[in-house]
């Protein structure tokens, strides 16, 4: 009986070879040349690297889109609603002429209820300057005597038609030393409102305010369609769809043909 057994045994090598071998693995496996790992083509790459590229390409565009949104609600306050005041508050071309007849320092909330410059637009003053001019309304020249009689008196007078800003372009101790301090001109240019006459202002630039307004309306406005709109081509089935319809149709043979 061992005799038979020894002798299946060596009439099947490969038999007893595969008994050695582990359960799922086969004689085929252990080629050096099989182990080795296949190299991407060059359209593997190229197709890997664009989806990478498309990736951070659109979380760029969302943070983008993002920001334009709320760069957009903050120049409402402190840009846009201004400029418009000041469009439609119509101030004359050319500066008139201005002395000052009044002005005062106060504290508290309470004897703050205006104030001709505010540093910051957003806080109620408890520190403020309260000047207050008479005004003619004709060109200033720079060489102008003391007028008899004025055309309004006792104006408020406001650093620029906010009444308010942020330093360093707006400093109220300076802007009340430059006008009624001790050193002031007795007549100095300011610009009046010809829609709301009791409107005068130091600073005044129609150019300034339209540039402004234009930045803060289209730089905004711009960043967030060109992102949506790039993010929509790229993500949303629908546009795609939309846009290749005219590839997609003359993939198909007409009925003439």
């Amino acid at each position: 009986m061992s005799t038979l057994s020894r002798s299946r045994a060596s009439l099947s090598p490969a038999l007893s070879e595969r008994s050695t071998l582990p359960m799922g693995a086969s004689a085929e496996a252990e080629s050096p040349e099989l182990e080795e790992p296949l190299e991407p083509t060059r359209e593997e790459l190229i197709a890997h690297f664009l989806e990478r590229f498309k990736f951070y390409t659109s979380l760029c565009l969302g943070t983008s889109a993002i920001l334009a949104v709320f760069a957009f609600l903050f120049l409402i306050p402190f840009v846009v609603e201004p400029a418009v005041q000041t469009i439609l508050a119509e101030f004359a071309p050319e500066a008139g002429i201005c002395a000052v007849s009044e002005h005062k320092y106060a504290e508290t909330l309470t004897n703050c209820t205006w104030a001709s410059c505010r540093e910051g637009c957003t806080t109620t003053p408890t520190k403020c300057h309260k000047i207050r001019v008479n005004l003619a309304r004709r060109p200033f020249l720079g060489n102008e005597t003391l007028p008899i009689e004025w055309d309004e008196t006792d104006l408020k007078f406001l650093i620029n038609p906010e009444g308010c800003g942020y330093p360093p372009k707006v400093n109220c101790s300076v802007f009340a030393i430059d006008y009624a301090g001790a050193r002031a001109p007795k007549l100095f240019p300011c610009f009046y409102s010809m829609t709301r006459p009791d409107l005068v202002v130091a600073r005044y630039s129609w150019d300034s305010t339209i540039r402004g307004l234009i930045l803060a309306l289209v730089l905004p406005t711009t960043v967030f369609v060109f992102s949506l709109s790039v993010l929509a081509y790229w993500h949303c089935h629908c546009c795609d769809r939309a846009c290749n319809r005219r590839i997609h149709a003359e993939s198909y043979t007409s009925k003439e043909e």
